[in-house]
Protein backbone atom coordinates (compact mmCIF):
# COMPACT_ATOMS: atom_id res chain seq x y z
CA UNK A 1 0.00 0.00 0.00
CA UNK A 2 1.19 3.41 -0.74
CA UNK A 3 1.45 5.36 2.19
CA UNK A 4 0.62 9.33 2.27
CA UNK A 5 3.50 11.30 2.46
CA UNK A 6 4.80 12.33 6.34
CA UNK A 7 4.67 15.79 7.62
CA UNK A 8 6.79 17.39 9.89
CA UNK A 9 4.39 20.34 10.89
CA UNK A 10 1.02 19.19 11.90
CA UNK A 11 -1.38 17.81 10.06
CA UNK A 12 -5.31 19.06 9.78
CA UNK A 13 -7.95 16.25 8.57
CA UNK A 14 -11.67 16.60 8.99
CA UNK A 15 -11.76 12.96 10.48
CA UNK A 16 -9.19 10.68 12.15
CA UNK A 17 -9.37 7.03 12.00
CA UNK A 18 -6.81 5.44 14.41
CA UNK A 19 -6.74 1.50 13.41
CA UNK A 20 -6.98 -0.09 10.26
CA UNK A 21 -9.05 -3.24 11.09
CA UNK A 22 -12.77 -4.35 10.15
CA UNK A 23 -14.11 -1.27 12.22
CA UNK A 24 -12.12 1.61 11.15
CA UNK A 25 -12.19 0.36 7.77
CA UNK A 26 -15.98 0.59 7.75
CA UNK A 27 -15.98 4.16 9.49
CA UNK A 28 -13.66 5.64 7.18
CA UNK A 29 -16.02 3.87 4.15
CA UNK A 30 -19.44 5.31 5.03
CA UNK A 31 -17.89 8.60 6.30
CA UNK A 32 -16.10 9.18 2.20
CA UNK A 33 -18.99 7.84 0.82
CA UNK A 34 -21.13 10.73 2.96
CA UNK A 35 -18.45 12.77 1.39
CA UNK A 36 -16.01 13.37 4.75
CA UNK A 37 -12.53 13.84 4.32
CA UNK A 38 -10.45 10.71 5.94
CA UNK A 39 -7.20 10.15 7.38
CA UNK A 40 -6.76 6.48 8.63
CA UNK A 41 -3.60 5.94 10.58
CA UNK A 42 -2.31 1.96 11.24
CA UNK A 43 0.76 0.69 13.40
CA UNK A 44 1.54 -1.82 11.29
CA UNK A 45 3.08 -1.50 7.51
CA UNK A 46 -0.40 -2.55 5.99
CA UNK A 47 -4.00 -2.21 7.38
CA UNK A 48 -6.35 -5.63 8.44
CA UNK A 49 -3.42 -7.72 9.21
CA UNK A 50 -6.02 -9.49 11.77
CA UNK A 51 -8.39 -9.98 9.31
CA UNK A 52 -5.74 -11.53 7.37
CA UNK A 53 -5.20 -13.74 9.70
CA UNK A 54 -8.94 -14.64 10.92
CA UNK A 55 -9.59 -15.76 6.75
CA UNK A 56 -6.11 -17.67 6.92
CA UNK A 57 -8.56 -20.81 7.45
CA UNK A 58 -11.64 -19.73 6.04
CA UNK A 59 -13.05 -16.91 6.63
CA UNK A 60 -16.19 -16.53 8.46
CA UNK A 61 -18.02 -13.10 8.24
CA UNK A 62 -20.91 -13.60 9.62
CA UNK A 63 -23.81 -16.42 10.68
CA UNK A 64 -27.11 -17.09 9.13
CA UNK A 65 -29.19 -17.70 12.40
CA UNK A 66 -32.37 -15.50 13.18
CA UNK A 67 -31.58 -12.06 14.48
CA UNK A 68 -33.16 -13.01 17.94
CA UNK A 69 -30.52 -16.00 18.13
CA UNK A 70 -27.80 -13.90 16.75
CA UNK A 71 -28.25 -11.04 18.89
CA UNK A 72 -28.40 -13.22 21.83
CA UNK A 73 -24.73 -14.57 21.28
CA UNK A 74 -23.89 -11.25 22.97
CA UNK A 75 -25.21 -11.48 26.46
CA UNK A 76 -25.28 -8.98 28.92
CA UNK A 77 -24.19 -6.63 25.99
CA UNK A 78 -27.10 -7.41 24.07
CA UNK A 79 -28.73 -4.20 24.49
CA UNK A 80 -25.99 -2.19 23.60
CA UNK A 81 -25.27 -4.35 20.24
CA UNK A 82 -28.65 -5.60 19.18
CA UNK A 83 -29.45 -1.65 17.53
CA UNK A 84 -26.11 -1.90 15.68
CA UNK A 85 -26.99 -5.13 14.04
CA UNK A 86 -30.57 -3.78 13.34
CA UNK A 87 -28.55 -1.42 11.17
CA UNK A 88 -25.63 -3.84 9.93
CA UNK A 89 -26.51 -7.44 10.67
CA UNK A 90 -25.57 -10.59 8.43
CA UNK A 91 -27.99 -9.73 5.49
CA UNK A 92 -25.73 -6.39 5.10
CA UNK A 93 -22.55 -8.12 5.46
CA UNK A 94 -23.88 -10.36 2.57
CA UNK A 95 -24.64 -7.55 0.71
CA UNK A 96 -21.38 -5.59 1.71
CA UNK A 97 -19.37 -8.11 0.48
CA UNK A 98 -21.54 -8.83 -2.84
CA UNK A 99 -20.94 -4.65 -3.67
CA UNK A 100 -17.30 -5.51 -2.98
CA UNK A 101 -17.20 -8.78 -6.41
CA UNK A 102 -16.91 -11.39 -3.37
CA UNK A 103 -20.11 -13.65 -3.36
CA UNK A 104 -21.04 -15.79 -0.03
CA UNK A 105 -22.31 -19.15 0.57
CA UNK A 106 -24.09 -20.58 4.23
CA UNK A 107 -22.37 -23.53 5.54
CA UNK A 108 -23.29 -26.55 7.16
CA UNK A 109 -22.84 -25.07 10.48
CA UNK A 110 -24.96 -21.74 9.14
CA UNK A 111 -21.70 -19.89 8.97
CA UNK A 112 -21.15 -17.56 6.16
CA UNK A 113 -18.25 -17.36 4.24
CA UNK A 114 -16.65 -16.12 0.93
CA UNK A 115 -17.11 -18.79 -2.10
CA UNK A 116 -13.36 -18.16 -2.60
CA UNK A 117 -12.92 -18.87 1.49
CA UNK A 118 -10.35 -16.42 2.41
CA UNK A 119 -9.92 -12.71 3.31
CA UNK A 120 -7.27 -11.07 0.67
CA UNK A 121 -9.54 -11.01 -2.47
CA UNK A 122 -12.21 -9.28 -0.19
CA UNK A 123 -9.43 -7.03 1.00
CA UNK A 124 -7.98 -6.07 -1.86
CA UNK A 125 -11.58 -4.89 -3.42
CA UNK A 126 -11.95 -2.56 -0.04
CA UNK A 127 -8.83 -1.08 0.00
CA UNK A 128 -9.55 -0.35 -3.75
CA UNK A 129 -12.96 1.11 -3.25
CA UNK A 130 -11.71 3.16 -0.18
CA UNK A 131 -8.79 4.64 -2.26
CA UNK A 132 -11.16 5.39 -4.83
CA UNK A 133 -13.01 7.17 -2.51
CA UNK A 134 -10.25 9.67 -1.37
CA UNK A 135 -9.24 7.65 1.69
CA UNK A 136 -5.77 8.28 2.68
CA UNK A 137 -3.58 5.33 4.61
CA UNK A 138 -1.14 6.46 6.99
CA UNK A 139 1.01 2.96 8.03
CA UNK A 140 3.60 2.62 10.41
CA UNK A 141 1.75 4.98 12.59
CA UNK A 142 1.50 4.29 16.00
CA UNK A 143 -0.72 6.41 18.00
CA UNK A 144 0.64 7.64 21.74
CA UNK A 145 -2.27 9.45 22.93
CA UNK A 146 -2.41 13.33 22.60
CA UNK A 147 -0.20 16.41 23.19
CA UNK A 148 -0.94 19.34 25.56
CA UNK A 149 -2.71 20.93 22.99
CA UNK A 150 -5.11 17.98 22.19
CA UNK A 151 -3.31 17.17 18.73
CA UNK A 152 -3.08 13.12 18.07
CA UNK A 153 0.59 12.10 18.95
CA UNK A 154 1.97 9.82 16.06
CA UNK A 155 5.44 7.56 16.61
CA UNK A 156 6.93 7.24 12.80
CA UNK A 157 10.21 5.84 10.97
CA UNK A 158 10.65 9.83 9.88
CA UNK A 159 10.14 11.21 13.67
CA UNK A 160 7.20 11.90 15.46
CA UNK A 161 3.93 13.28 13.84
CA UNK A 162 0.85 15.71 15.29
CA UNK A 163 -2.48 15.55 13.78
CA UNK A 164 -5.29 17.75 14.30
CA UNK A 165 -8.93 16.39 13.41
CA UNK A 166 -12.29 17.52 13.94
CA UNK A 167 -13.18 14.05 14.84
CA UNK A 168 -11.25 11.50 15.90
CA UNK A 169 -12.77 7.22 15.48
CA UNK A 170 -10.66 5.33 17.83
CA UNK A 171 -11.28 1.45 16.26
CA UNK A 172 -7.41 0.08 18.13
CA UNK A 173 -8.74 -3.25 19.00
CA UNK A 174 -8.65 -5.10 22.27
CA UNK A 175 -5.38 -6.77 23.41
CA UNK A 176 -5.29 -10.05 21.46
CA UNK A 177 -2.21 -11.21 18.63
CA UNK A 178 -0.73 -7.62 19.83
CA UNK A 179 2.22 -8.94 17.12
CA UNK A 180 -0.68 -7.64 14.66
CA UNK A 181 -1.13 -4.02 16.30
CA UNK A 182 -3.72 -4.56 19.29
CA UNK A 183 -1.85 -4.45 21.76
CA UNK A 184 -3.90 -2.22 24.39
CA UNK A 185 -2.01 0.35 25.14
CA UNK A 186 -4.41 3.04 24.39
CA UNK A 187 -6.43 2.02 28.02
CA UNK A 188 -4.68 4.24 30.19
CA UNK A 189 -4.61 7.34 28.28
CA UNK A 190 -8.22 7.09 27.88
CA UNK A 191 -8.65 6.75 31.65
CA UNK A 192 -6.41 9.32 32.43
CA UNK A 193 -8.94 11.35 30.37
CA UNK A 194 -11.64 10.48 32.44
CA UNK A 195 -13.47 7.35 30.08
CA UNK A 196 -14.21 4.34 32.43
CA UNK A 197 -12.60 1.20 31.21
CA UNK A 198 -12.99 -2.49 31.96
CA UNK A 199 -10.35 -4.38 32.53
CA UNK A 200 -8.91 -6.28 29.58
CA UNK A 201 -9.49 -10.24 29.66
CA UNK A 202 -8.89 -12.70 27.08
CA UNK A 203 -12.12 -14.28 25.33
CA UNK A 204 -12.57 -17.28 22.93
CA UNK A 205 -9.53 -18.85 24.66
CA UNK A 206 -7.85 -22.16 25.45
CA UNK A 207 -7.34 -23.06 29.33
CA UNK A 208 -4.60 -24.87 31.56
CA UNK A 209 -5.78 -27.69 33.46
CA UNK A 210 -5.33 -28.65 37.15
CA UNK A 211 -2.40 -31.59 36.61
CA UNK A 212 -2.77 -34.50 39.35
CA UNK A 213 0.24 -36.34 39.18
CA UNK A 214 -0.55 -39.65 41.33
CA UNK A 215 -3.56 -40.21 38.77
CA UNK A 216 -5.98 -41.34 42.05
CA UNK A 217 -9.45 -40.31 41.66
CA UNK A 218 -9.63 -39.87 45.22
CA UNK A 219 -6.41 -38.28 45.34
CA UNK A 220 -7.78 -36.00 42.74
CA UNK A 221 -11.21 -35.76 44.40
CA UNK A 222 -9.51 -34.55 48.15
CA UNK A 223 -6.76 -32.42 46.20
CA UNK A 224 -9.79 -30.27 44.93
CA UNK A 225 -11.64 -30.20 48.16
CA UNK A 226 -8.29 -28.65 49.13
CA UNK A 227 -7.50 -26.64 46.42
CA UNK A 228 -9.36 -22.92 47.60
CA UNK A 229 -7.05 -22.96 50.57
CA UNK A 230 -3.83 -23.89 48.65
CA UNK A 231 -0.76 -21.88 49.84
CA UNK A 232 0.71 -22.36 46.36
CA UNK A 233 -0.04 -22.17 42.65
CA UNK A 234 -1.17 -25.99 41.93
CA UNK A 235 0.77 -27.75 39.09
CA UNK A 236 -0.86 -26.90 35.75
CA UNK A 237 -0.55 -29.11 32.52
CA UNK A 238 -0.88 -32.64 31.21
CA UNK A 239 1.53 -35.38 32.70
CA UNK A 240 4.44 -36.14 30.39
CA UNK A 241 3.67 -39.39 29.26
CA UNK A 242 0.22 -37.73 28.14
CA UNK A 243 1.58 -34.26 26.66
CA UNK A 244 3.95 -36.23 24.60
CA UNK A 245 1.51 -38.71 22.48
CA UNK A 246 -1.61 -36.56 22.54
CA UNK A 247 -0.68 -32.67 22.27
CA UNK A 248 -2.46 -31.15 18.93
CA UNK A 249 -4.87 -33.70 18.62
CA UNK A 250 -8.41 -33.25 18.07
CA UNK A 251 -10.76 -34.62 20.56
CA UNK A 252 -14.09 -35.16 17.98
CA UNK A 253 -18.00 -35.80 18.81
CA UNK A 254 -18.25 -35.01 22.62
CA UNK A 255 -20.69 -32.86 24.62
CA UNK A 256 -19.41 -30.51 26.93
CA UNK A 257 -21.70 -29.83 30.21
CA UNK A 258 -21.10 -26.96 32.72
CA UNK A 259 -22.56 -25.82 35.74
CA UNK A 260 -20.59 -22.71 37.45
CA UNK A 261 -21.16 -21.50 40.97
CA UNK A 262 -24.28 -19.36 40.28
CA UNK A 263 -26.23 -22.22 39.11
CA UNK A 264 -25.62 -21.21 35.18
CA UNK A 265 -25.90 -24.26 32.82
CA UNK A 266 -24.09 -24.29 29.55
CA UNK A 267 -24.14 -27.96 27.13
CA UNK A 268 -23.05 -28.06 23.84
CA UNK A 269 -21.50 -30.51 21.49
CA UNK A 270 -18.66 -30.24 19.29
CA UNK A 271 -15.02 -30.58 18.95
CA UNK A 272 -11.65 -29.22 20.67
CA UNK A 273 -7.92 -29.90 20.70
CA UNK A 274 -5.55 -30.61 23.59
CA UNK A 275 -2.41 -28.50 23.91
CA UNK A 276 0.46 -28.72 25.30
CA UNK A 277 -0.83 -27.12 29.00
CA UNK A 278 -4.43 -28.21 28.73
CA UNK A 279 -7.50 -27.69 26.25
CA UNK A 280 -8.82 -25.30 23.09
CA UNK A 281 -10.54 -25.21 19.93
CA UNK A 282 -14.28 -24.28 19.12
CA UNK A 283 -16.26 -25.98 21.65
CA UNK A 284 -13.98 -24.50 24.66
CA UNK A 285 -13.83 -20.95 22.78
CA UNK A 286 -18.49 -21.48 23.57
CA UNK A 287 -17.56 -21.60 27.02
CA UNK A 288 -14.83 -19.82 27.12
CA UNK A 289 -16.33 -16.93 29.12
CA UNK A 290 -17.86 -18.93 31.73
CA UNK A 291 -15.30 -20.83 32.58
CA UNK A 292 -12.93 -17.82 32.92
CA UNK A 293 -15.24 -15.84 34.89
CA UNK A 294 -15.65 -19.11 37.59
CA UNK A 295 -12.00 -19.53 37.79
CA UNK A 296 -11.89 -15.51 38.47
CA UNK A 297 -14.62 -16.24 41.35
CA UNK A 298 -13.50 -19.37 42.51
CA UNK A 299 -9.82 -20.25 41.63
CA UNK A 300 -10.87 -23.24 39.43
CA UNK A 301 -13.45 -24.61 37.03
CA UNK A 302 -15.04 -28.27 37.01
CA UNK A 303 -16.60 -28.84 33.06
CA UNK A 304 -17.36 -32.91 32.10
CA UNK A 305 -17.09 -34.28 28.97
CA UNK A 306 -19.75 -36.79 27.55
CA UNK A 307 -17.08 -38.62 25.60
CA UNK A 308 -19.91 -40.38 23.78
CA UNK A 309 -22.73 -38.51 23.31
CA UNK A 310 -24.77 -40.26 21.08
CA UNK A 311 -24.99 -43.38 23.28
CA UNK A 312 -26.81 -43.68 27.18
CA UNK A 313 -25.65 -44.68 29.90
CA UNK A 314 -26.97 -47.72 30.59
CA UNK A 315 -25.67 -48.83 27.04
CA UNK A 316 -22.40 -47.69 28.11
CA UNK A 317 -22.29 -49.30 31.47
CA UNK A 318 -23.64 -52.75 29.78
CA UNK A 319 -20.79 -52.52 27.39
CA UNK A 320 -17.99 -51.41 30.30
CA UNK A 321 -19.08 -54.43 31.76
CA UNK A 322 -19.26 -56.87 29.41
CA UNK A 323 -16.79 -59.99 29.17
CA UNK A 324 -13.48 -59.17 27.29
CA UNK A 325 -11.74 -62.26 27.91
CA UNK A 326 -8.33 -62.18 26.92
CA UNK A 327 -8.38 -58.78 25.28
CA UNK A 328 -7.02 -55.55 27.10
CA UNK A 329 -9.26 -53.00 28.44
CA UNK A 330 -8.50 -50.90 25.46
CA UNK A 331 -8.91 -53.30 22.77
CA UNK A 332 -12.15 -53.85 24.52
CA UNK A 333 -12.88 -50.27 24.14
CA UNK A 334 -12.48 -49.53 21.50
CA UNK A 335 -14.43 -53.04 19.86
CA UNK A 336 -17.52 -52.08 21.95
CA UNK A 337 -17.80 -48.40 21.96
CA UNK A 338 -15.33 -47.11 19.44
CA UNK A 339 -13.26 -45.54 22.54
CA UNK A 340 -9.89 -45.16 21.37
CA UNK A 341 -6.41 -42.88 21.17
CA UNK A 342 -6.64 -39.44 22.72
CA UNK A 343 -9.80 -40.14 24.72
CA UNK A 344 -8.73 -43.74 25.87
CA UNK A 345 -5.92 -41.55 27.16
CA UNK A 346 -8.10 -38.89 28.41
CA UNK A 347 -9.44 -41.52 30.76
CA UNK A 348 -6.05 -42.78 32.08
CA UNK A 349 -5.13 -39.23 32.82
CA UNK A 350 -8.09 -38.51 34.70
CA UNK A 351 -8.95 -41.87 36.46
CA UNK A 352 -5.17 -43.29 36.82
CA UNK A 353 -4.74 -46.96 35.88
CA UNK A 354 -6.55 -47.96 39.22
CA UNK A 355 -9.62 -46.42 37.75
CA UNK A 356 -10.43 -47.42 34.53
CA UNK A 357 -10.41 -50.54 36.06
CA UNK A 358 -13.18 -50.17 37.91
CA UNK A 359 -15.84 -50.90 35.53
CA UNK A 360 -18.36 -48.51 37.29
CA UNK A 361 -15.82 -45.36 37.60
CA UNK A 362 -14.94 -46.13 33.97
CA UNK A 363 -18.80 -46.23 32.86
CA UNK A 364 -18.86 -42.80 35.00
CA UNK A 365 -16.25 -40.96 33.17
CA UNK A 366 -17.20 -42.33 29.69
CA UNK A 367 -20.27 -40.07 29.69
CA UNK A 368 -19.06 -37.21 32.40
CA UNK A 369 -15.06 -37.22 32.74
CA UNK A 370 -14.21 -34.13 34.90
CA UNK A 371 -12.08 -31.72 33.79
CA UNK A 372 -10.53 -28.89 36.37
CA UNK A 373 -9.02 -25.47 34.51
CA UNK A 374 -7.21 -23.38 36.85
CA UNK A 375 -6.07 -20.43 34.38
CA UNK A 376 -7.25 -19.14 31.39
CA UNK A 377 -4.48 -18.82 28.43
CA UNK A 378 -2.56 -15.45 28.16
CA UNK A 379 -5.02 -12.61 26.32
CA UNK A 380 -2.33 -12.62 24.14
CA UNK A 381 -2.78 -15.88 22.81
CA UNK A 382 -6.77 -15.22 22.90
CA UNK A 383 -8.75 -15.11 19.57
CA UNK A 384 -10.23 -11.95 21.18
CA UNK A 385 -10.91 -9.92 24.18
CA UNK A 386 -13.50 -9.00 26.79
CA UNK A 387 -13.13 -5.77 28.90
CA UNK A 388 -12.59 -1.77 27.40
CA UNK A 389 -14.16 0.93 26.89
CA UNK A 390 -17.81 0.61 29.04
CA UNK A 391 -20.69 1.37 26.93
CA UNK A 392 -21.73 3.36 29.88
CA UNK A 393 -18.94 6.13 28.59
CA UNK A 394 -20.18 6.59 25.19
CA UNK A 395 -23.45 8.31 24.07
CA UNK A 396 -25.82 6.97 21.39
CA UNK A 397 -23.84 7.37 19.20
CA UNK A 398 -20.69 6.23 20.12
CA UNK A 399 -19.16 8.72 20.88
CA UNK A 400 -17.09 9.03 24.86
CA UNK A 401 -19.15 11.35 26.74
CA UNK A 402 -16.52 12.63 28.66
CA UNK A 403 -13.71 13.66 25.43
CA UNK A 404 -16.50 15.21 22.56
CA UNK A 405 -15.41 14.62 19.32
CA UNK A 406 -13.58 10.96 19.75
CA UNK A 407 -15.85 7.73 19.02
CA UNK A 408 -14.79 4.40 19.80
CA UNK A 409 -15.50 1.18 17.91
CA UNK A 410 -14.96 -2.41 17.22
CA UNK A 411 -13.30 -4.79 19.58
CA UNK A 412 -11.79 -2.13 22.11
CA UNK A 413 -15.36 -1.92 23.75
CA UNK A 414 -16.90 -4.02 26.33
CA UNK A 415 -18.45 -6.83 24.72
CA UNK A 416 -17.73 -10.63 24.26
CA UNK A 417 -18.99 -13.03 21.53
CA UNK A 418 -18.20 -16.55 20.76
CA UNK A 419 -16.61 -17.17 17.52
CA UNK A 420 -19.11 -17.97 14.45
CA UNK A 421 -19.15 -14.39 12.21
CA UNK A 422 -20.58 -12.81 15.43
CA UNK A 423 -17.43 -10.82 16.09
CA UNK A 424 -16.59 -9.25 13.06
CA UNK A 425 -20.21 -8.54 12.19
CA UNK A 426 -21.05 -6.29 15.62
CA UNK A 427 -17.09 -4.47 14.28
CA UNK A 428 -18.43 -3.89 10.77
CA UNK A 429 -21.69 -2.61 12.49
CA UNK A 430 -20.53 -0.72 15.11
CA UNK A 431 -18.04 1.08 12.43
CA UNK A 432 -21.48 2.12 10.56
CA UNK A 433 -22.66 3.58 13.95
CA UNK A 434 -19.62 5.45 14.66
CA UNK A 435 -19.59 7.23 10.99
CA UNK A 436 -23.23 8.06 11.20
CA UNK A 437 -22.63 9.39 14.95
CA UNK A 438 -19.39 11.73 13.19
CA UNK A 439 -21.49 13.08 10.61
CA UNK A 440 -24.08 14.24 13.12
CA UNK A 441 -21.11 15.93 15.07
CA UNK A 442 -20.11 17.26 12.26
CA UNK A 443 -22.93 18.81 11.44
CA UNK A 444 -23.54 20.61 14.72
CA UNK A 445 -20.31 21.84 15.30
CA UNK A 446 -20.38 22.99 11.69
CA UNK A 447 -23.88 25.05 12.45
CA UNK A 448 -22.53 26.43 16.16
Amino acid sequence: MTEAPTHNAPLDCEVAIVGGGPAGLMAAQRLAQAGASVHLFDAMPSVGRKFLLAGKGGLNLTHSEPADAFAGRFGARRAQIEPMLQAFGAEQVKTWAAALGVETFVGTSGRVFPVGMKAAPLLRAWLVQLRGLGVQFHTRHRWLGWDGEGALRFATPAGEQLVRARALVLALGGASWPQLGSDGAWAPWLQERGVQIAPLQAANCGFDVLNVASGSAETRRSFLRELVGLETAPARGWTPHFKERFAGQPVKSVELSFTDSQGHEFARRGEFVVTEAGIEGSLVYAASQWLRDEISAQGHATLHLDLLPEHDAERVAAEVRHPRGSRSLSSHLKSRLGIDGVKMGLLYEVLGRDGVNDPQALAAAIKALPLTLIAPRPVAEAISTAGGVAFEALDANGMLQAIAGVFCAGEMLDWEAPTGGYLLTASLASGVQVAEGVQQFLREASRS
